[in-house]
């Protein structure tokens, strides 16, 4: 009786062994779910599909005159593109990675954003300083927002009831009421911003001044400047550090800003407010766009013609990838 019990524990041993092995090998071989990100070259007037499970590219989509801001429809069906050359949104079939439809915008689109249910989309104009609202159901204008002199950057607050557009020219934030579509506020900031970014939990909205050199920190309720972010890069004059794009994790710990010819992203403390790394990437950094589970950030470089993936727990620079000419940006889709 002894025997058998223990020929039973060999075997039951025996099995677990295998099936743990088996186990291993399932996981060791089943690759991790790839991202897809679409890429705007503002030059060679193309779109580039990047496929982050190989790191290459699979697609090159022939778009409109001068493509820069881009984003997926949040059902992940299409992508738009603002052509601003040709004064309209286009907008690309995922599935056959073919242009099928254009919006109606102002003059010379540049950055845009949606509500949270994909309804709406805000369009900045540089060319006639208005922020344009298109029904994306019906794919019609419905209106425009007079705003400052050369309007770029464009967020929605997390509970959608403000608007940002920052003004290049007229160096203000404009806050702007999504129910009344009139501005509230206009918050002052240093020269020249392209670029803003609402923490998840709407604590604080950052605006980048590419001129300025600073990333300005605003309290969405006060709508006052409650803090700036500044950059030193040692052996780099200060005019060569230009802020432009901005990410920040969803857990509102840590920041990302492109530093434009400075060459180089810094990671930032979100709390502190203070700059604790610069990554080396490619030339002219400009936008950004984290995969849908935050390990990496990729970012396109204007210059070089590429875009930099980051991994984003290490802060440390993993791949480069050759893209179109003058890279602008970059777009991925929410799972």
């Amino acid at each position: 009786m002894q025997i058998q019990l223990e020929i039973l524990e060999e075997w039951r041993m025996w099995r677990w062994c295998l099936l743990s092995g088996i186990a291993v090998w399932l996981t060791a071989v089943t690759p991790a779910a790839a991202f897809i990100a679409y890429v705007s070259n503002e030059k060679s007037n193309t779109v580039s599909v990047i496929d982050t499970d190989k790191w290459t590219v699979t697609h090159t989509i022939k778009v409109g005159q001068r493509p820069r801001g881009i984003e997926f429809t949040r059902n992940g069906k299409f992508v738009l593109v603002a052509v601003g050359d040709d004064d309209k949104i286009e907008v690309i079939d995922t599935a056959t990675h073919q242009v099928v439809d254009s919006l109606p915008s102002g003059p010379d689109p540049e950055l845009f954003t949606q509500d949270a249910a994909g309804k709406l989309l805000y369009v900045a104009n540089e060319n006639d300083n208005t922020v344009t609202i298109i029904d994306l159901e019906k794919r019609v204008r419905l209106g425009d927002i007079q705003v400052g002199v050369e309007p770029e950057g464009m967020a929605l607050s997390p509970d959608g009831k403000i608007l940002i557009n920052t003004s290049e020219t007229t160096n203000m934030a404009h806050f702007i009421d999504t129910a009344t579509r009139q501005i509230v506020a206009n918050v002052l900031v240093d020269a020249r911003p392209r670029f803003a970014e609402f923490k998840r939990d709407n604590s604080e909205v950052w605006v980048s001044s590419e001129i300025g050199g600073t990333v300005s920190i605003i309290d969405p309720a006060k709508r006052t400047i409650t803090g700036k972010i500044e950059f030193s890069v040692p052996g780099l004059r200060r005019e060569a550090i230009q802020p432009v794009g901005i990410g920040i994790t969803k857990d509102g710990k840590t920041g990302f800003v492109a530093l434009g010819p400075a060459n180089r992203v810094a990671v930032v403390d979100a709390a502190t407010h203070k700059v604790t790394k610069y990554l080396l990437v490619g030339q002219r950094v400009w936008h950004m766009a984290f995969t849908p589970d935050e390990k990496y950030l990729l970012v396109t470089n204007g210059v070089s013609n590429d875009v930099s993936v980051i991994d984003v727990s290490a802060q440390k620079v993993i791949k480069t990838i050759q893209v179109g000419e003058l890279p602008w940006g970059i777009t991925f889709a929410e799972p």
